[in-house]
């Protein structure tokens, strides 16, 4: 008994010089430099992107779809590379050496691209007319596939890792987050969005008017500069260490259940195999509570006599502590919400790509001398996702917690909700838009000619970009701050990871319901036509979308209803109080009434 009194000593003073250690790093500070990194990233990345569906039908003359499909794939690409990102960050890496490498690579991909943009061998000639055009040929192509994958790879790294990087500095317990007035995802979705509109409106205007060399320098050199920004906070930074790989103790668990599959789970949760000195490492700030959900799992923490569970490392695969079965809960628990966020991001998954081709049908004239961006109709959606996001933090949150009590308001689930009905909302204005487009190109016999200017505003484009930030401000960032939350605190980066995993699959998705469209959508009136768009039936495409949705959202209403959230000890924050509260004496006062499963029995 004395020795285990004597190890809880020492687990405890080991915890608070981490603590002591951890406050002279990390904090408000690091901020700044973190953020500027995100800031210029997104401002490259959005400027890359932005307008590549023009850069792709108009400089390498590829028909609209097989375009569309291109770009949402390598977006898909660039969306499902941080599981990699993350699985090498959460496993050996770390946050901050992980993005570093990410940021390079992805630097070299915007060199790369930047040159074969200036270099004429790299691209067709000219086809202004948009009949009868030479495509890009297999060599032109392929450069192009290499540029955009080192772009991909790059941001699988950078993505999952920097707000969870953001995370690490401050603190994210449930005490911390209810005592700051600000919340740590709404401000990094506004730092994103503050990049997206200088890039909507200064790159894609270049790269219209000026050229494509500028167009895309520009982006490569803001990303020099995030660089450089990141680089010069590292003195500052709070890194923790990662301890292995987290699938691997996933898999663990699920090994160890196997081999105890016939096994009788005991009624007394106490009876289940616990070790905080071997999960000390993966649970600084929290550890996760017993639940009864999934109990098959809860086999393998049963403590047999094949298990050595008296040493330090026992055998993992044999058995595994009840903090690393509920890690495996978390996470089950966690994938019918992420699911249903595939199919939100399937829905805008292609249609900005259709929109800017419908705004080159449209007025598009400001003035007589200037013309507005195609591209930069986006801006609608960022300016409506600023201002939401400050609305609701500082409007929204403090009127609904006079109801509920929730120091965040409402719970993220009820904030996806909203997200998801906004977002209908917004497929359907794209629809009822289209088909009024067609109708004054129709009236006025403009049908059969792509390239004519319709006599209707591209204004009228902009309701649907507006409703669609507004959903961002609910159901994204709902998204992600509940996958951050609701997941381990040892799978910080794969679940951030997860959220553009899902973005991917909405990519993915979106281009298997576009091929599918145009392959059977009949070939005289077909719904996406690869040259005029006038002839097809763009408005048909979002009512299937908005169908899509309503049954996504009624899947989603019943998995929100079942969904239980994760309990937990914020263990550090025990022997914080304690620390500062009371001294050494009292603490081991305290560690003394701990009782037999190692919590602390408060009076």
């Amino acid at each position: 008994m004395a020795n285990v009194e004597k190890q809880e000593n020492i687990e405890a003073e080991s915890l608070i010089k981490r603590k002591k250690k951890k406050k002279k790093l990390g904090g408000i500070k690091t901020m700044p430099f973190i953020l500027a990194n995100e800031i210029c990233d997104r401002f490259a990345n959005t400027g890359f992107h932005a307008n590549m569906i023009t850069y792709l039908t108009q400089e390498l003359n590829l028909p609209l779809v097989k375009a569309a499909n291109t770009l949402t794939n390598f977006n898909g690409a660039a969306n499902f590379a941080p599981l990699f990102g993350a699985l090498i960050s959460d496993s050996f890496a770390g946050r901050f050496l992980t993005i570093m490498a990410g940021s390079i690579i992805y630097e070299l991909g915007l060199i790369s691209l930047t040159i074969s943009a200036i270099q004429p061998r790299f691209h067709p000639p000219k086809c202004p007319t948009q009949e009868n055009c030479k495509e890009a040929s297999t060599l032109q192509i392929w450069v192009l596939y290499i540029c955009l994958l080192l772009t991909s790879l790059g941001s699988g790294c950078i993505r999952p890792c920097v707000v969870t990087f953001a995370a690490d500095q401050i603190d994210m317990t449930k005490s911390g987050v209810a005592a700051r007035s600000w919340n740590l995802f709404n401000w990094y979705y506004f730092s994103m969005g503050m990049a997206t509109l200088a890039a909507l409106t200064l790159v894609v205007y270049i790269q219209d008017n000026v050229g494509w060399g500028w167009g895309l320098a520009i982006p490569t050199i803001a990303m020099a500069l995030s660089i450089l920004a990141f680089l010069v906070g590292s003195p500052l930074y709070n890194r923790i260490k990662p301890e292995g790989s987290p699938l691997v103790r996933l898999a663990q668990v699920i090994v160890a259940a196997v081999r105890k599959r016939k096994e009788v789970v005991p009624a007394d949760p106490a009876l289940l195999y616990e070790n905080r000195e071997l999960d000390a490492a993966i649970s600084l700030n929290e550890r996760l509570l017993h639940t009864n959900q999934f109990k098959w799992f809860d086999k393998a923490a049963i403590v047999t006599g094949n298990d050595a569970t008296g040493s330090k490392t026992p055998n993992l695969w044999r058995i595994a502590t009840v903090h690393r079965v509920e890690e495996l809960k978390s996470i089950i628990r966690m994938f019918p919400i992420w699911a249903a966020g595939i199919l939100v991001f399937a829905s805008s998954s292609h249609s900005r790509s259709f929109t800017i081709q419908q705004a080159r049908t449209m007025d598009c004239d400001l003035s007589h001398s200037f013309q507005f961006p195609p591209a930069s109709l986006a801006i609608f959606g960022v300016i409506s996702l600023l201002i939401g996001l400050v609305l609701y933090e500082r409007l929204f949150v403090p009127f609904a917690r006079r109801f509920t009590r929730n120091p965040s308001g409402i719970t993220y689930l009820q904030r996806i909700g909203i997200g998801l009905v906004i977002n209908i909302l917004a497929t359907v204005v794209a629809a009822v838009v289209e088909i009024k487009r067609k109708a004054v190109a129709a009236e006025h016999n403009l049908l059969d000619d792509p390239k004519a200017s319709i006599p209707i505003s591209v204004f009228w484009l902009a309701p649907q970009f507006s409703l669609h930030g507004t959903a961002e401000v609910f159901a994204f960032v709902g998204l992600l701050e509940f996958l951050y939350d609701q997941s381990p605190e040892s799978m910080r980066s794969t679940a951030a990871a997860l959220y553009w995993i899902a973005i991917s699959a909405g990519d993915y998705v979106g281009t298997l319901m576009v091929s599918l469209v145009h392959k059977y959508s009949g070939k005289k009136s077909n719904w996406l036509p690869d040259r005029n768009l006038n002839r097809g039936r763009l408005e048909n495409y979002y009512w299937l979308v908005t169908a899509t949705q309503v049954i996504n959202l009624l899947y989603y209403l019943i998995c929100s209803c079942l969904y239980t959230y994760k309990t937990l000890e914020e263990v550090s924050e025990i022997f914080e109080e304690v620390e500062e509260l009371a001294g050494d004496k009292i603490l081991s006062m305290i560690l003394d009434s701990r009782n037999g499963h190692g919590e602390v029995e408060l009076g």
